[in-house]
């Protein structure tokens, strides 16, 4: 029994769409780590111009 042609192709059309989401999946997950340490360090630096209002005034 031959497997047909196309069927090659399809097999490798889905591995590398697995590939893909692998991949656009971890770069998502990096981008999405950096805005929170970005807000985390904002809300820090808010939260210390609070506390240094509050001891000079």
């Amino acid at each position: 029994m031959t497997i047909p042609f196309w069927v090659y192709f399809v097999i490798v059309g889905i591995l590398i769409s697995a590939y893909m989401a692998v991949k656009s999946g971890r770069e998502e997950r990096e981008m999405e780590n950096e805005s929170i340490e970005l807000e985390g360090r904002v809300y820090m630096e808010r939260l210390e111009k609070e506390r240094e209002a509050r001891r000079a005034g």
